[in-house]
């Protein structure tokens, strides 16, 4: 008999125990994170200070919700990484699977707004409400990356809750691995968006020489 789960009740027990999956602390096993990242202009610099000058006027009317996060810090992140443009488009609404057929164990879930390259998926993301750890939302966003990763391609992912920001790499070899970059915080002295969108950039640049990248935005409680 299969065993169902959502996958916005996942633990990362559940896919350690299910799919084998591990996490790796190596930081030589994610540098796309940090190397030949490319360079933004004053321009977007600009825009990217108003993101978050609207973030921090938005905190003060709580409760911030996940529409909210999306249109005042995702949308002008993905604009501005050119990830509303050809060969990248948006589409919403879209079921994932992954199954572990020995373990019996199938995870099913929803998907918020898809951005595909090439009938792959690029960018995912799922939001409730923000103001939660980004922790909370790692193990929903590992099992969409599950589901649409290949054994000789790495997948990469994002973590938000309109605050903070952590970028994720899976490789599924016959023991799926993954491996975290540092926590991106809006508040932390300067502007670290600046380097959330030189990532993001980054992170599609691989994506249209055939790689796979996988974004997921907030997750926390139910609205």
């Amino acid at each position: 008999m299969v065993q169902t789960i959502q996958a916005k009740e996942i633990t990362l027990l559940d896919l350690e125990t299910s799919f084998g999956l591990e996490l790796v602390e190596d930081e030589q096993f994610f540098r796309e994170w940090q190397d030949n990242l490319p360079e933004i202009t004053n321009s977007q610099k600009q825009q990217l200070d108003r993101v978050k000058a609207s973030y921090a006027n938005l905190l003060k009317y709580p409760p911030l919700l996940e529409n909210t996060v999306k249109m005042v810090v995702l949308s002008p992140l993905l604009d501005l990484a050119d990830f509303y443009l050809s060969p990248f488009h948006v589409k919403s609404e879209k079921s994932v699977e992954v199954s572990a057929v020995d373990e019996g164990v199938r995870v099913k879930g929803q998907i918020d707004i898809l951005v595909l390259f090439e009938q792959l998926v690029v960018v995912v993301i799922e939001s409730k409400q923000a103001a939660f750890s980004v922790e909370v939302g790692k193990p929903q966003l590992l099992a969409y990356m599950l589901a649409v990763s290949n054994s000789d391609k790495p997948v990469y992912g994002l973590i938000s809750n309109g605050s903070s920001f952590i970028f994720v790499k899976l490789i599924k070899q016959e023991t799926p691995k993954y491996v975290l970059s540092r926590l991106f915080y809006i508040f932390n002295p300067g502007n670290e968006l600046y380097t959330v969108l030189s990532v993001l950039k980054r992170l599609g640049q691989l994506a249209r020489n055939g790689e796979i990248l996988v974004a997921k935005e907030t997750d926390g409680a139910e609205s």
